[in-house]
C-alpha cells in the first residue's frame, strides 16, 4: 500500500442556480489574457446539452480517457504510442476553436466616436483573434436554460445513450428537465492527459495531487487536448502551449479555497482531502465491466480514521496537518461515509476527483405543484423513479449507466429532507427514515449541517501546503505565471488592452498596486481595489 494524499472537490448541483459567477471569477483570474480568449478553465452547462466545447462527451468522436484492449489492459482510447505519433503534426482528433466557440466583443468604440446621424450607430461584433468583423454563431453557454430548444438538445451525447429519455424530451419540450453542471479540470487519479503528453510536460503533484502543465517543457503537440475526455486542457493559440485549470494552487497552498468555491453564490463547493491508495489506481482503472468503476475507485479511498492508514501515512511522510485535514474532510464525508457524492463519467477510467451530488430539487416541487406534500416520506419516495429528471439520465452521467447508485443517493437526500423536516415543524423525528436508507438519525442531521447549513470553515478543510512559509507562498500568489505576460513559458505578446482599451488587465498595472485586487489570493472578504477609482 502506497498512500498519497488528494485535493478533491464536490458539488451539491441541488444548489447551483447557473448563475456562472464562478465562471467569470476563474475567467478573470485564470485566462484574462491574449491567447485564451475562448478558454474557460471554469464553465457551467446546462444538463441536457451539448456543454463545452460541443459534444466533448462523445469519446467515439474526440478519442478521449482510457479503454480497456483485448488483453484487459489499459490504452489510451486516442490509441497506441506508434499511432499517436503518426498523428503528431496532424491529429485529427481535436476539437476545433468553433467546436469551443470563436470568442468575440463589440465595436464599443463606433458607439462613442460615431458622429451625428439620422441612424442608430451599431456595435458590431468583433473577432478577439483577428480582430476583424465576425459573426456570431454559437458560444459557451449557447444552450443555457435549454436555449435552441429541441434541436440542440437532442443533442446531447448522454440522451443518445438512453433513446427513450431522448425521444421523450423532443416530444414534450415544454415539460422536459434541467439542471446545472458546473465543471472544472477534474484533477484524476489517472489523467490520460498526462500519458498522452509527448513532451511530459503534464505531471500531477505528489503533495496534493493538483494536475499542472509545466510550461517550459510545453511544445504544443496538443496530444493532452484529445486525451483528455472532459476537454479540459485548452491549446493558447498565441503561445503554443496547453492551459488548464490549476485548482488555483497558489491559493489552496496557503489554505484558501479556489476562487471558483470562494465566489460560489450558491456555496455548492466542497474542498477537502482524500488518502488513497496509489498502488490500487490501476486495478480499479481496469476493471472489465464500466458499472463496475465507481465502487472499484470508492475502494481506493483509505479511512482517515483507522490508526493504520494513519500509521502508514506519517511512514509515508504525509504531514500530520494533511491526515487531520482528511479526518475532518468534509469530501470523504460526503463521498464515503454518506454516499451521495458521485464521479463524472467514470466510464472514462480517469479516476475523477471532482465528484457531484445529484439534483433532487424538481421532484419536491412538482410534488408541490400537484398539491402532495412535497417533502414527506411517502411522496418522495416514490415519486423518485418517476423524476422530471430521469434517474437513467444521471445514470449515465455519474455511474456508467448504473442506476442503483443513483437512486440510493437521491433516496438518502429524499429521507434527509423527510426527516429534517420534523425540527422545522417542532414534531418528533421519525427513526424510521433513516434506517429505511441505512443511516442513522445523527447521521443524517450531519449530513443536513454540511449539505444545507454548513458554515465556511466546514466546506473548505485545506491545509496549507509549507506551514510555516505560508506568509512566503502568499507574496508569491500576486506573480502567478499566468497572471500576465511574461511569465515561466509565456513568450512577450500583445495584450488584450493593446487591441480593445476598454480591457483592464494586470499588465497595465504595477506588481503590487494596492488599489488593484489580485483573485489569486484574494481573500473573499475586503471589497478594497474590486473598483476603479477613477
Amino acid at each position: 500500500m502506497r498512500i498519497m494524499a488528494q485535493l478533491a472537490m464536490v458539488m451539491n448541483l441541488d444548489k447551483c442556480i447557473g448563475c456562472h459567477t464562478c465562471s467569470v471569477t476563474c475567467k478573470q483570474a485564470w485566462t484574462n489574457r491574449s491567447g485564451v480568449e475562448y478558454v474557460w478553465f471554469n464553465n457551467v452547462e446546462t444538463r441536457p446539452g451539448q456543454g463545452y466545447p460541443r459534444q466533448y462527451q462523445d469519446q467515439e468522436k474526440w478519442k478521449g480517457g482510457w479503454t480497456l484492449n483485448k488483453r484487459g489492459k489499459l490504452t489510451l482510447k486516442s490509441g497506441s504510442r506508434f499511432k499517436r505519433l503518426l498523428n503528431i503534426f496532424a491529429n485529427p482528433d481535436l476539437p476545433t476553436v468553433s467546436d469551443y466557440y470563436d470568442p468575440w466583443t463589440y465595436d464599443y468604440e463606433n458607439l462613442l466616436s460615431a458622429p451625428a446621424m439620422d441612424t442608430t450607430p451599431v456595435a458590431r461584433p468583433k473577432s478577439l483573434i483577428t480582430g476583424r468583423d465576425t459573426k456570431v454563431t454559437w458560444g459557451a453557454n449557447w444552450d443555457d436554460d435549454l436555449g435552441g430548444g429541441p434541436e440542440q438538445v437532442g443533442r446531447d451525447p448522454v440522451l443518445a445513450k438512453v433513446a427513450e429519455i431522448s425521444d421523450k424530451v423532443k416530444l414534450e419540450f415544454e415539460q422536459t428537465f434541467m439542471f446545472y453542471l458546473p465543471r472544472i479540470c477534474e484533477h484524476c487519479l489517472n489523467p490520460a492527459c498526462a500519458a498522452a503528453c509527448p513532451s511530459g510536460a503534464i505531471y500531477k503533484r505528489s503533495e496534493d495531487g493538483i494536475v499542472l502543465v509545466d510550461q517550459d517543457k510545453c511544445r504544443g503537440w496538443r496530444q493532452c487536448v484529445t486525451g483528455c475526455p472532459y476537454k479540459k486542457i485548452y491549446f493558447n493559440h498565441k503561445t503554443g502551449k496547453a492551459e488548464k485549470c490549476t485548482f488555483c494552487y497558489p491559493r489552496v497552498e496557503v489554505g484558501i479555497p479556489t476562487v471558483c468555491s470562494e465566489t460560489c453564490v450558491g456555496r455548492l463547493r466542497y474542498i477537502g482531502v482524500m488518502l488513497y491508495d496509489a498502488d490500487a489506481v490501476l486495478e480499479a482503472a481496469s476493471v472489465k465491466d464500466d458499472k463496475d468503476l465507481y465502487p472499484s475507485q470508492l475502494g481506493v479511498f483509505l479511512n482517515p480514521h483507522d490508526p493504520r492508514v494513519v500509521a502508514e501515512a506519517e511512514r509515508a511522510g504525509i504531514s500530520p496537518e494533511w491526515i487531520e485535514a482528511a479526518q475532518n474532510s468534509p469530501v470523504y464525508r460526503l463521498i464515503v461515509d454518506y454516499q451521495v457524492a458521485l464521479p463524472l463519467h467514470p466510464e472514462y477510467r480517469t479516476m475523477p476527483m471532482v465528484w457531484y451530488v445529484p439534483p433532487l430539487s424538481p421532484v419536491v416541487d412538482i410534488l408541490k405543484e400537484t398539491g402532495h406534500d412535497g417533502e414527506n416520506k411517502n411522496n418522495l419516495f416514490g415519486a423518485i423513479d418517476t423524476l422530471r429528471i430521469p434517474v437513467e439520465y444521471l445514470a449515465e452521467l455519474f455511474t456508467a449507466g448504473e442506476v442503483g447508485p443513483v437512486r440510493a443517493a437521491l433516496q438518502r437526500l429524499a429521507a434527509m429532507r423527510a426527516y429534517m423536516r420534523a425540527a422545522n415543524l417542532g414534531e418528533e423525528f421519525d427513526e424510521t427514515i433513516p434506517e429505511s436508507v441505512r443511516l442513522s438519525g445523527s447521521e443524517i442531521e450531519s449530513m443536513y449541517r454540511l449539505l444545507a447549513i454548513a458554515k465556511y470553515q466546514d466546506r473548505y478543510v485545506i491545509p496549507t501546503g509549507a506551514g510555516s512559509d505560508a506568509h512566503r507562498l502568499d507574496a508569491l500568489a500576486t506573480g502567478c505565471s499566468l497572471d500576465g505576460d511574461g511569465g515561466p513559458g509565456m513568450t512577450a505578446f500583445d495584450t488584450m488592452v493593446d487591441k480593445f482599451h476598454l480591457t483592464h488587465t494586470n499588465d497595465a498595472v504595477p506588481q503590487g498596486d494596492p488599489s488593484r485586487v489580485n483573485l489569486l489570493n484574494w481573500d473573499g472578504r475586503s471589497t478594497d481595489g474590486l473598483l476603479p477609482t477613477t
